[in-house]
């Protein structure tokens, strides 16, 4: 069962887990179509999606153009964040795929009455990952929905957070998310419904790392099966750091930024641990003459990019992604372990490695692991 058709294109173990952004690279005006691929480098590229609905909207009418504009913004700020064509139309209402026969990846609920919608379809679980600006910006009447929930006796309603556009925080709070969603589906049974907003990149992600870490799949295969049945981009590198976080003890290295230019008077970096959304200002170094941040990182990928008054650029002298379709490109960095020939530093090689597997051992671990994990209030 399927309520998505086609619409135009429109214009920690019990360590406390913590939030990197994908790419703030403007909307392509050419893109691909990447349905059935797979990127396991986790480089952004130019990919069309489409949140969409064949479904009856379940937003009032009278709102619409409203909404429609609000999708509008938010349909431009998640392509910026996520280095992906992305759309979603929020006045179109709910939208959704079965993954698999006891799991539906869509977006938000926008009111009560999309509980009885679910339920219709046999869920019993519906797994929210939006935090509450997400659900103000559209209106959504959050309280509602979960007070009639609880009035059935054959549904439940939970809520996960996890910042929107934002790949650092998506790996920080897997582990936790996971587990809840572990817990709640043993507990409850039937069909679970997996939402962020969209449900392009939260959602999708945190299912993956379910049908990854529970369900047996390899991440390749969750991978192709999701998008088989979905259109979305899904953060590989965040699933993969955060399986390494679990299995592996979860170090810090300290590394430095720096840009060689006495003659600009702002120098920001966006991207890292904090986010697209946020900009970390450089501190001027008058002995040498350069702009320069320390900061004390997780091992694993981090993508960023520079503001120099006021301009986005990258440097060159720094590592930099392969260009895009568009010939944008930003710079990264890797934080690896001092001893990556420690037990731990050849384990997170290979569990951050293109398409990695897990042995039975390790799957055990990971299992003990989720059901040890503390509830979260």
């Amino acid at each position: 069962m399927n309520c998505l058709q086609n619409l135009p294109r429109f214009r920690s173990y019990a360590w406390p887990f913590q939030g990197f952004k994908s790419d703030p690279r403007k909307p392509f005006s050419c893109s691909i179509n990447m349905m059935g691929g797979m990127d396991f480098s986790d480089i952004p590229r130019s990919m069309a999606v489409k949140a969409i609905s064949g479904s009856t909207s379940s937003a009032k009418q009278s709102s619409s153009e409203s909404e429609g504009g609000k999708s509008e913004i938010y349909s431009h700020n998640m392509t910026e964040a996520m280095g992906a064509v992305l759309t979603y139309r929020h006045e179109l209402g709910m939208n959704y795929n079965f993954i698999r026969p006891d799991l539906i990846v869509g977006s938000c609920l926008q009111t009560p009455e999309d509980v009885d919608k679910l339920r219709k379809v046999g869920v019993k679980t519906i797994f929210c990952l939006q935090q509450d600006p997400d659900l103000e910006y559209f209106g959504v009447d959050i309280g509602a929905i979960q007070d009639y929930a609880e009035k059935c006796s054959d549904i439940e309603h939970i809520r996960a957070q996890i910042r929107d556009f934002d790949s650092f925080d998506l790996r920080m709070r897997l582990p936790a998310v996971v587990s809840k969603l572990y817990k709640a589906i043993n507990r409850n049974g039937g069909v679970t419904y997996v939402h962020c907003t969209a449900g392009l990149g939260r959602a999708p992600a945190v299912a993956m790392a379910y049908m990854f870490w529970v369900q047996g799949y390899k991440l390749s295969e969750a991978h192709r099966v999701l998008l088989s049945k979905r259109s979305c981009f899904p953060k590989l590198d965040a699933i993969k750091s955060a399986t390494a976080d679990i299995l592996t003890d979860l170090k810090r290295e300290l590394v430095t930024l720096t840009w060689e230019d006495s003659k600009c008077s702002t120098v920001e970096v966006s991207g890292l641990d904090f986010g697209w959304g946020q900009r970390m200002p450089l501190k001027f170094d008058n002995e040498h003459g350069s702009w320069t941040l320390q900061r004390e990182l997780p091992e694993g990928r981090y993508e960023y990019k520079y503001i120099v008054d006021g301009e986005w650029t990258y440097n060159a002298f720094e590592l930099v992604t392969t260009p895009n379709q568009d010939g944008h490109v930003n710079n990264f960095l890797h934080v690896v372990n001092n001893d990556p020939s420690s037990v731990n530093g050849v384990v997170r090689k290979r569990l951050t490695s293109e398409d990695p597997g897990l042995t039975k051992e390790e799957r055990l671990k990971i299992r003990e692991f989720l059901e040890a994990y503390p509830e979260e209030e």
